[in-house]
């Protein structure tokens, strides 16, 4: 019988913890609260770089974009997560897997990219500093975001469509809570070692290939820093640089351990807590690590709260 007539199915079955609600009911709480964390960080960190003239430089448009991916990224799977959680119904429609899959995969590979261009950023900026305006102009920015967008669009087709095509006959039971490729993949029905192969490749290419470029980045940043005569230069240099490299540690720490290891090197459980750290705590952590360590963003966030303040007073006044 042709294994193609198994692949298409109406829905899928997401797991989840099934065997353990309590922790399910847990788990649940813990991601709202992240999620909502995330909506307010972020969106104040876009709010505040967009609103402060001293924040209009390409650092702050890199961390705009990083927080405005964010949101988009948590959006896409947490609503998803948090339905599987809370709820008794686990099924996921076949359309819906397929978009959630293509979307995870792509806005993830944005953010492994997107660090490595903010990486270049910083070097230019402290290796660089007479001709960072120069070197990072608006129109470069731009063609960079836009390159970093197409690149992961055009991963995420490949890989998605290539797992996607793998024969389920039948299986439509994901051990997982969202539609994570991993999780796609195991329920193939043929021998799988090409599409691991593929998401290997791949993966040295969008993880592996950006994290070299960031660590070679941070090593001339390090000589520079070591050389500068003014201490203040150099806390200011550490504290930017040690935000960003904080975000590196933590996101690629967690994808490396996901995407780049053997598939049964870990246990079914630890995969699924991994997946939840990176897709619905790390990027709650972002806003806090970068406001937490810059002081500029932190006045910006201050003169932000200042203003909702004056305009609610107004508000009031015109209703008394």
């Amino acid at each position: 019988m042709d294994q193609n007539n198994y692949s298409s199915l109406h829905d899928f079955i997401l797991l989840g913890f099934s065997d353990h609600p309590k922790l399910e009911m847990v788990l649940s709480g813990v991601v709202a609260i992240f999620y909502l964390i995330t909506l307010v960080g972020n969106t104040a960190i876009i709010l505040a770089s967009l609103l402060d003239s001293h924040l209009h430089t390409p650092m702050y448009f890199f961390l705009r974009n990083l927080s405005f991916l964010d949101l988009c990224f948590t959006t896409s799977i947490v609503p998803q997560m948090l339905v599987n959680l809370w709820g008794s119904d686990k099924t996921i429609s076949f359309v819906g897997c397929v978009i959630q899959l293509y979307v995870y995969m792509w806005l993830g590979s944005i953010e492994c990219l997107l660090l490595a261009v903010m990486s270049y950023d910083r070097f230019t900026a402290i290796c660089k500093p007479l001709h960072y305006l120069v070197i990072m102009n608006p129109h470069l920015c731009l063609k960079m975001i836009i390159m970093v967008w197409g690149i992961s669009l055009t991963n995420s087709v490949v890989l998605c469509t290539l797992t996607l095509n793998l024969p389920k006959c039948g299986n439509n039971l994901l051990d997982h809570f969202l539609c994570e490729l991993p999780a796609v993949v195991k329920i193939a029905c043929v021998d799988t070692t090409a599409v691991e192969m593929s998401v290997f490749g791949l993966g040295i290419m969008i993880v592996l290939i950006p994290l070299l470029l960031i660590l070679i980045s941070y090593g001339y940043i390090a000589r520079a820093v070591l050389r500068m005569k003014s201490k203040a230069g150099q806390r200011k240099a550490i504290n930017t640089c040690g935000s960003h490299l904080t975000v590196v540690s933590i996101f690629y720490g967690t994808i490396i351990y996901m995407y780049l290891q053997p598939g049964d090197s870990a246990s079914k459980d630890q995969g699924k807590f991994f997946t939840l750290f990176y897709t619905v705590i790390t990027p709650s952590l972002n806003p806090l690590i970068y406001t937490l360590r810059n002081k500029d963003m932190k006045d910006a966030l201050k003169k932000l709260i200042r203003v909702d303040y004056e305009s609610t007073k107004i508000k009031r006044n015109w209703k008394s």
